[in-house]
Order: C-alpha cells, then sequence, then structure tokens
C-alpha cells in the first residue's frame, strides 16, 4: 500500500458509515475478552481492526499479483529485465 494510502486511512478523522453485521454471541463474548488485553477499549474498534489488517493484507497480495503479472507480459512482450528492474526500482523508490 502507498505511504500517501496509508496516511490517509490512519487520520482519525475519515468519514465514517454505520453499518449492521450478525455476530454469533460467542464471538462477540471473545472479542470483548480480547480487545482490552489488545489495548482496545471496545470491541467494536477490534472488528475494526481485524477488518483493516485483512484489507491491507488482500490489497496488498492482489496489487503484488498484478505487478507480477505485468511483469510476465512485459517479458513476453520482450522488454528486457534491466528495463523492468530499473521501472521497478524507480516506481518502488517514488
Amino acid at each position: 500500500m502507498k505511504i500517501e494510502t496509508l496516511k490517509k486511512r490512519l487520520q482519525a478523522n475519515r468519514q465514517k458509515t454505520n453499518i449492521t453485521i450478525s455476530i454469533p454471541e460467542d464471538v462477540i463474548e471473545d472479542l470483548q475478552k480480547i480487545a482490552p488485553l489488545l489495548g482496545f477499549s471496545r470491541y467494536e474498534s477490534l472488528i475494526r481492526a481485524y477488518i483493516g489488517q485483512g484489507l491491507r493484507h488482500d490489497l496488498e497480495r492482489l496489487e503484488n499479483e498484478t505487478i507480477t503479472a505485468l511483469i510476465a507480459s512485459l517479458k513476453r512482450r520482450g522488454v528486457q529485465k534491466q528495463i523492468i528492474d530499473e521501472a521497478l526500482s524507480e516506481v518502488l523508490h517514488n
């Protein structure tokens, strides 16, 4: 995930939307027990943290898969490995 996107995600004043979701009672009880042990004052915050972790993981995985597919496509089109490496280095360091 790009630094700019991550910085936006960490802002406390982001607009939020309320949702309704059914979660088994025993899961809620476990979340209520675990939340304070992990430094969360409420289990809802822990749920948001879990969702955020999973989302960041999947976004990174999908981004990496896209980059890998792009590299393979460029190689099939005859783009030299050195040029691909230089382009990747430029993108990753900017």
